[in-house]
């Protein structure tokens, strides 16, 4: 026994080593640099040891609204992609015909660039002195008002962010989920039609349970990915997101780090821990309520 214990920690040593190196260290390191005040990255000095990282950072402006954007599009974007994906894999999963085909349709967004897919929303979107954006042009068309979705209103940016966000994630969870329904056993179905079981109590009582495992995947790396949002920001705004106001918690520690505002390394480990503080304790939570509604 204690031959083959040996024989499989020597296989896991490898995978050890690297989240040792690459996971482990780094956020032993993250904590150390978030407790060191008035740290000095030319010098590599500080002052104190304390909590002062943190109270600057809970109380800096940039901040606090990098956090309502970022809970703003986790709370929007996370369930109504997982939604519109179901509804989407639900009409793919119903069509026999050329249904490859309309999946890799679908799947392309998600292996484009998404700078690139984030300068086709700006031409959408974005009101220029030569044109108003094809999207201006329909609210036009309708009897509406010009709305200036890149640099106007709080609301119109956010409505963008969230759009786009949805639009990058969505074939992904198409995908995923396409793959779960073509997994339910097709026997349950049979038995339900035997029974003249209505087609939503099918859904409700078979399909969901059946795919509910890769419901609270979705959800749970959707929560992560969002929390963890900062290219789709700049990719629709620009690098200098606090003048836009459209800053992210995970763009807030890069500016500390190599921004306008960069060389404070301190503040920008505060507030990764804070994220992850935060991550984690939604990750908790959505663990708890999968014990309930989760079907293994």
């Amino acid at each position: 026994m204690l031959k083959k214990n040996l024989k499989a920690w020597l296989y896991l040593l490898p995978a050890l080593l690297f989240l040792g190196a690459f996971m482990v260290y780094p956020l032993i390191d993250v904590f150390v640099y978030s407790l060191e005040e008035g740290y000095n990255s030319a010098s590599q000095t500080y002052h104190g040891v304390g909590l002062f990282n943190y109270s600057y950072v809970l109380h800096d402006p940039y901040f606090l609204q990098a956090v309502k954007n970022t809970f703003i599009l986790v709370i929007i974007t996370v369930p109504l992609s997982t939604i519109l994906a179901l509804f989407i894999s639900l009409g793919l999963n119903s069509i026999q015909p050329l249904r490859h085909a309309y999946q890799t349709i679908y799947f392309l967004p998600y292996v484009t660039n998404t700078l690139a897919v984030g300068l086709v929303f700006m031409v959408l979107f974005k009101k220029t002195p030569y044109s108003e954006g094809m999207v201006n042009l329909l609210i036009n068309w309708f009897g509406g008002q010009s709305v200036d979705f890149i640099d106007g209103p709080y609301w119109a940016k956010m409505f963008v962010l969230c759009f786009y966000t949805i639009w990058v994630v969505l074939p992904f969870k198409v995908l995923i989920l396409t793959s779960a329904l073509a997994s339910v056993d097709e026997n349950l179905y049979k038995a339900a039609r035997l029974d003249n079981t209505p087609k939503w109590r099918m859904f409700t009582r078979i399909t969901l349970p059946m795919i509910s495992p890769m419901i609270f995947y979705l959800v749970i790396t959707g929560f992560i990915g969002a929390f963890k949002a900062y290219s789709d920001a700049v990719a629709l705004f620009g690098t200098d997101l606090n003048a836009a106001g459209m800053n992210t918690i995970v763009g807030y520690v890069y500016d500390m780090l190599y921004g306008n505002s960069g060389g404070y390394p301190s503040f920008a480990s505060a507030a990764a821990l804070i994220l992850f503080a935060i991550v984690l304790t939604i990750t908790c939570i959505n663990l708890l309520i999968s014990k309930k509604h989760v079907h293994h």
